[in-house]
């Protein structure tokens, strides 16, 4: 549910970029950013479907990403601007260094399976 505040009114960001990021990120497959960000009931339902069972957390952690996630009441998250492009390069390095990691250690492991 999104509260539509009057014209004149200034809303300020209560919940954290980094945080939500960090969580969405770590902890996205039980939801527990969807708590912090009083989002209760959808937490709930990731919860008990291990983010959608994968896919729900992947779509979360790009809306995180690009800015489009909310708290609870549709206000925007906190330090977005100033952190946003440091969590894509984060985010970025370590996804394709852990595919890098494992296709390598697959790799050995394999070749030592022969000797």
């Amino acid at each position: 549910m999104t509260y539509q505040y009057p014209s004149n009114v200034v809303v300020q960001p209560t919940k954290s970029f980094v945080v939500t990021w960090l969580l969405s990120w770590f902890l996205g497959y039980f939801g527990m950013y969807r708590f912090y960000l009083g989002k209760v009931g959808t937490g709930i339902l990731k919860l008990v479907t291990l983010g959608g069972f994968g896919v729900w957390y992947l779509i979360d952690l790009i809306m995180t990403l690009v800015g489009a996630q909310t708290d609870k009441w549709g206000r925007p998250l906190a330090g977005y601007k100033k952190n946003s492009s440091l969590a894509w390069i984060i985010t970025i390095i370590v996804t394709f260094g852990s595919a890098i990691i494992t296709f390598i250690s697959g790799g050995f492991s394999a070749l030592m399976g022969m000797f």
